[in-house]
């Protein structure tokens, strides 16, 4: 369910020099995603600090495939249709099919999952439950992944959900006025 607008993008008449330098650093990913970009510059300095993380979180050190469906996730698990439409976008491109991207809602359980996509699934939503992974998960993980991918893992998450806490609480909206998931 799409969250009530409470702080507006802002407008490009209203920018200044220093909006415009900023909302130029988020590059590529703002010329599809411009209501949270054009939203949070209305705090520069904040902006500021957190693209540089954000965008480092999605050119890290998981496979771009495993990153998506942990996002996806997240954005399922946090109701958040901003977070939800703008990563349908970026799964796709990064290998993961319709039917995939539909089945993530039904989550780790879901008949056709992939076993580690399914330990990917968990492991998004043990962390969004208990704000940890069980001891199990993590061995599934580790199986695959070395010690930089392990750290990433819970803060790429721990990241969308801050993310999603924003855009639910701030309103932004999804570019064109599409209101639920797709």
């Amino acid at each position: 369910m799409p969250h009530p607008l409470r702080i507006p993008p802002k407008p490009a008449a209203e920018q200044d020099d220093q909006d415009r330098e900023l909302l130029a650093q988020a590059g590529g990913e703002a010329a599809f995603a411009t209501n949270i970009f054009a939203t949070l510059v209305r705090h520069p300095g904040l902006f500021r600090k957190w693209l540089p993380f954000g965008g480092k979180l999605l050119v890290g050190k998981l496979p771009a495939r495993d990153r998506e469906l942990l996002i996806l996730r997240t954005g399922h698990n946090c109701d958040a249709d901003y977070e939800w439409h703008q990563h349908v976008l970026i799964a796709r491109r990064s290998g993961v099919s319709d039917e995939e991207i539909a089945r993530v809602r039904d989550g780790a359980d879901a008949p056709g999952w992939d076993p580690f996509d399914a330990t990917l699934l968990r492991a998004a939503d043990e962390l969004h439950g208990t704000s940890t992974l069980t001891d199990a998960t993590w061995a599934a993980l580790a199986e695959r992944y070395d010690e930089r991918q392990l750290i990433e893992l819970p803060m790429l998450v721990g990241h969308y959900h801050l993310v999603a806490y924003a855009l639910n609480s701030l309103g932004v909206q999804v570019e064109g006025g599409a209101a639920g998931p797709s």
